[in-house]
């Protein structure tokens, strides 16, 4: 049977999350069919185990989003790609807002990324929400964590992802270009955990200095320090 999209999911100890993300991509019927495979950088909880119970390839690789999203990609051979976080579920209506992506021919040269939406009741949650969605119309900056969906042709095209630790997003989002970026009709919920624990007002505060120190060109590996984990 011949797959249409090949989802990618980098994975570090995400047993807490992993079953989550996978169930609202069986959990529908699809328009289209999927393989998963789950990229691990070397987990030491159950993460490999619960990819697997779900019917994903596992492939194991260093612990670096970047290298492992590129890994996950050469791992598949489906026309498209759909690049999502181990702690993002897509919301309602996402098979159709990809289904309805995939079927307009301009798009296989642009890239559809969802709406973020944070998993938590907090007001503050969506302060941040319209500030990603600001980040997104106006700086063509979507984040990992608000998924990834494009043709397998235009990613080979731009060189794939760089084997970098982290703002490997922000990286491939400027190669892709503002106007290439397409948001799609779907939400993606991601977990909350980071703010929750961090702060809702430090948190965005650090992503955005690590994004300015990006820009500037200090090494990842430095900027890695700032951001956490």
């Amino acid at each position: 049977m011949t797959t249409d999209i090949d989802v990618v999911i980098p994975t570090l100890n995400a047993s807490a999350s992993l079953a989550r993300t996978l169930a609202a991509l069986g959990g529908v019927d699809c328009p289209f069919s999927l393989s998963v495979t789950v990229c691990d950088g070397g987990s030491h909880d159950d993460t490999t185990a619960i990819a697997r119970d779900a019917g994903a390839l596992v492939v194991t690789t260093e612990a670096s989003r970047g290298r492992q999203l590129a890994a996950g990609a050469i791992a598949g051979s489906a026309p498209w790609l759909l690049f999502l976080h181990a702690d993002t579920a897509l919301g309602s209506g996402w098979t159709d807002a990809v289904h309805g992506f995939r079927s307009d021919t301009a798009n296989d040269v642009r890239a559809g990324y969802f709406r973020l939406r944070l998993a938590s009741p907090d007001p503050r949650a969506r302060r941040v929400e319209r500030l990603a969605a600001w980040r997104c119309r106006r700086l063509g900056l979507p984040y990992g964590d608000q998924g990834l969906l494009m043709a397998r042709a235009f990613y080979h095209r731009l060189g794939g992802f760089r084997a970098l630790p982290l703002m490997e997003d922000v990286e491939f989002a400027r190669r892709i270009g503002r106007r290439n970026l397409v948001e799609l009709e779907a939400d993606a919920v991601t977990s909350a955990r980071r703010y929750e624990r961090d702060g809702w007002l430090l948190r965005p505060m650090r992503n955005l200095s690590c994004l300015t120190l990006f820009f500037a060109g200090v090494p990842t590996t430095v900027i890695r320090r700032l951001y956490g984990s």
